[in-house]
């Protein structure tokens, strides 16, 4: 649905016409000079709290020269002119949407999530597909968030004709994980280098006629081809990131070249900074040294060079494109976006015609319960990286294309995100408090973990699942039995109550039981709880596998600081690319 079927007349945008009045705080309609010269603004009419949802405005305008708002075409907080519950309520409730409005512009598409609440519309505007279980059935309000942004160099759209392959149905272009901490205080955008060799999973897609498809795995490819080669859907990718990070991907969000374009213009241009001029004749970029306002073809250019900056290969035009979506997250939460009715109306639009999401948040109202649990993340504790690489030693020297994961940094890192430990500097109270929580108990199961360890086959254990992925209990049983030799541990299921955190109960004659185990599973010396008695012969020990547990043999214990070597940029910070 365009503009003009949302009431636009002789140009105006009806966005336009509602202007926030600071002295009342309620968005009033303002009209242009002509109809101002003859009337003055008027505040939007009010309809009975009886009125259906969608019928006709109860008030008629004063004249045919100044409509009512019509449906879809009201101020942000009202919908078909009708205000919300809450009375005097309602401007706080409008300010909560608007910051929430600017919490996911790093997604590159759901910069105006707040308003999503101001049309019914928008969500015939989302495409969605149906992922099956490729993820985890969608993120949870108490744990950490995992969402997989995918951007495919489809060639749909105008004007996109020359970008991408002219006969491809498109690649996994630009893909970045973004973890989301459970107490919402950090997050960590990962990128992944597309000319990753790696190895693809079977993967189950949903057909056109409700059948289901395995697409058979591929070892030793690139990392683009999980997503369209061979009908392979966002599930494909989900799949294949899993396997690449160890970590289960929540939803997934996908765009195409369009997306760029839109989004930027709808923001009024995205921010950049270049150290040097730059003339690509293959991007059609051509700029000059030093600040400039990128939107439409530009932004898109901007975001595609790749033969502009550093070495001039996929790794520095991943950092261009993490600069982008910094400084777009900055426009998008800046005073002037806002506080911008017209932004809001078309970053609405942009945003929901550029997206493919998965059925888990396939509507409104669930992509604005995403937004909700971003909203107070402080971009200075949103920090960019991406998964260290090295050169694909398998080819010759001067015609390197593709790379390999650098397992000596990426492994570290991986189990930070893991173990949702944090990239930034998170509000430093904060995390003092933490650590003075954790010091004490630390110390005293840091002094336990110091003495002998049992031989495996001494150790008893009985393995609980109380919170862990399905069948956590029974794999780690197996795990332990067959790769371990553990033979004497047994398989209890569920456990009476879910619980955040693994945890494994002992008495104090079992310490070298409990030494060996955590060893094994590379438990924290957080999770080992010893009792106050010493328990009698042949009894097990209790193995709880919580929220954190990720798989048998999957070490708990993640490092508290980054290596040194992984590239890493701050949301907040602006740098200029060179």
């Amino acid at each position: 649905m365009d503009a003009q079927s949302r009431g636009r007349a002789n140009d105006i945008d009806p966005a336009d016409q509602w202007v926030l009045n600071p002295r009342t705080g309620n968005y009033e309609l303002q009209l242009d000079r002509s109809a101002a010269q003859q009337r003055p603004s008027v505040t939007a009419p009010r309809r009975s709290s009886s009125a259906r949802p969608g019928a006709p405005a109860a008030p008629k305008a004063p004249s045919p020269a100044v409509p009512g708002p019509r449906r879809g075409d009201g101020p942000p907080g009202r919908r078909g002119g009708r205000p919300r519950k809450g009375g005097a309520g309602g401007g706080r409730r409008k300010r909560i949407l608007v910051v929430t409005g600017g919490t996911l512009a790093f997604l590159l598409v759901a910069g105006s999530v707040g308003a999503y609440l101001y049309y019914d519309h928008l969500n015939s505007n989302l495409n969605v597909t149906d992922v099956g279980d490729a993820g985890s059935g969608g993120f949870k309000k108490d744990q950490p968030i995992n969402i997989l942004v995918i951007g495919t160099d489809k060639r749909s759209g105008a004007g996109n004709e020359g970008y991408g392959d002219a006969e491809s149905v498109g690649h996994a272009d630009t893909t970045i994980l973004f973890h989301v901490s459970k107490d919402r205080s950090n997050a960590t955008a990962l990128s992944i280098p597309r000319d990753l060799i790696t190895n693809i999973p079977a993967c189950p897609t949903k057909q056109p006629d409700g059948s289901t498809k395995t697409i058979p795995g591929q070892k030793g490819t690139r990392f683009n081809v999980s997503l369209g080669q061979e009908g392979r859907d966002p599930g494909c990718t989900m799949r294949t990131v899993k396997e690449i990070t160890g970590v289960t991907v929540d939803n997934f969000m996908m765009v195409d070249f369009n997306a760029v374009k839109v989004l930027s213009t709808a923001v009024g241009g995205v921010p950049v900074c270049l150290a040097k001029p730059v003339d690509d004749k293959d991007s059609k970029l051509k700029l000059d040294a030093g600040e400039h306002r990128l939107q439409g073809e530009q932004a898109l250019a901007f975001v595609r060079t790749r033969h502009s900056f550093g070495n001039h290969g996929d790794l520095d035009r991943i950092k261009t494109q993490q600069q982008f979506l910094g400084s777009m997250m900055r426009e998008m939460k800046s005073k002037e976006t806002l506080t911008s009715p017209k932004k809001f109306f078309s970053l609405a639009e942009a945003a929901t015609k550029s997206l493919t999401v998965d059925s888990g948040i396939g509507s409104i109202d669930k992509l604005t319960s995403l937004a909700g649990e971003l909203k107070d993340i402080d971009l200075k504790n949103i920090t960019f990286t991406t998964l260290p690489v090295l050169d694909n030693p398998a080819e010759p020297e001067g015609k390197k294309a593709t790379v390999v994961v650098d397992q000596r940094v990426a492994d570290p890192l991986l189990k930070m995100i893991q173990g949702d430990v944090s990239l930034t500097e998170v509000e430093q109270k904060e995390q003092a408090a933490k650590d003075a929580a954790d010091a004490e108990a630390r110390s005293k199961a840091d002094a336990l973990l110091q003495g002998n360890r049992a031989p495996a086959g001494d150790v008893r254990v009985d393995v609980y699942n109380g919170g862990g992925p399905g069948g956590a209990a029974s794999s780690t049983l197996n795990w332990l039995q067959n790769s371990k030799g553990v033979n004497k541990a047994s398989n209890r299921g569920n456990a009476p109550a879910k619980v955040d955190a693994t945890q494994l109960e002992y008495a104090p004659n079992q310490a070298d039981q409990a030494r060996a185990l955590a060893d094994m599973m590379g438990l924290p010396a957080t999770a080992l709880k010893m009792g106050p008695a010493d328990a009698a012969p042949k009894t097990p020990m209790k193995l709880t596998l919580g929220a954190d547990f990720k798989g048998a043999g999957v070490s708990l214990t993640a490092p508290q600081k980054a290596p040194e070597e992984i590239q890493r940029a701050e949301a907040d910070k602006a740098v200029c690319a060179k």
